[in-house]
């Protein structure tokens, strides 16, 4: 059975859609026929961080207003088998998607046995975040250790808890939490919520936290999700996110400061 899965945010530059990238290649690594689609359109940013921008003929939009196929507009991914991406137009504007065209693009990658839908969500709550959590069988709230990520964030569930297809219907739209960008060392410092405080403000239980790390930038500009970066901290906890994501019970890694100072340390400074 297919799932729809939104990746979403209530602030900008959280990365969602680095998340998006890393998630859906992890999916498709471990076997599972996944695509991930840019619902961002106007903007569009993960045939980038994907590496595949050059190779972008047709897009969402072309394929909701007839003008191709959705699979002329699928793009391979030539790194992991079982992995297509979906890009967002660049030159159309966000009130180019509506429900119907949305529904029929969902519906079609379902027939086409697609397992997983990664839905790449801009920020927000204008149209194409709407169009993005609309359909959604589970949620990723994506979030950093600060006030206005966490709270942009409750806002985004709120949204998801009355305004999508799940809720109208009487369902439940699954939630899971992602923390990204942290840092133990400034939390420990005060400079950053912690992970303990982000879980009891949203009360979403949690799947994963990717640490602070320039490996991240160096992927993004490089076309590869960082996921597949299998020296990477980032890319370590990303894969562990996905496999808790398929079930796996995976202990958290990289949330602890790294500069435990030791007795005689801490005794003469």
């Amino acid at each position: 059975m297919s799932k729809v899965i939104v990746v979403t945010s209530g602030k900008g530059g959280v990365g969602k859609t680095t998340s998006s990238a890393a998630f859906a290649s992890g999916l498709a690594a471990k076997g599972h026929k996944t695509a991930v689609i840019d619902f961002d359109v106007g903007l569009r940013n993960l045939d980038l961080i994907m590496g595949v921008e050059r190779r972008v003929v047709y897009d969402f939009v072309n394929v909701i207003n007839g003008e191709s196929t959705l699979k002329q507009a699928l793009i391979k991914d030539k790194r992991v088998e079982n992995l297509f991406i979906l890009p967002a137009s660049q030159t159309r504007d966000k009130e180019a998607l509506n429900k119907e065209g949305v529904e029929s693009v969902l519906n079609e990658l379902k027939e086409e046995g697609f397992e997983y839908i990664v839905c790449d969500s801009p920020a927000g709550i204008e149209k194409g975040a709407f169009m993005a959590l609309y359909f959604a069988d589970e949620a990723i709230i994506v979030t950093n250790p600060e006030v206005s990520s966490v709270r942009d964030s409750d806002r985004i569930l709120g949204i998801l808890q009355s305004r999508s297809k799940a809720a109208e219907e009487g369902r439940t739209v699954k939630e899971h939490l992602l923390i990204t960008r942290y840092s133990p060392d400034r939390v420990e410092g005060g400079d950053m919520l912690s992970m303990d405080d982000i879980i009891e403000i949203l009360s979403v239980p949690l799947i994963g936290v990717i640490p602070e790390s320039g490996t991240v930038l160096q992927a993004s500009n490089s076309g590869n999700p960082v996921i597949m970066d299998k020296e990477s901290k980032a890319g370590q906890a990303y894969m562990d996110m996905v496999c808790r994501f398929l079930g796996e019970d995976i202990p958290l890694r990289f949330v602890k400061s790294e500069e435990k100072k030791g007795f005689f340390k801490k005794l003469f400074g």
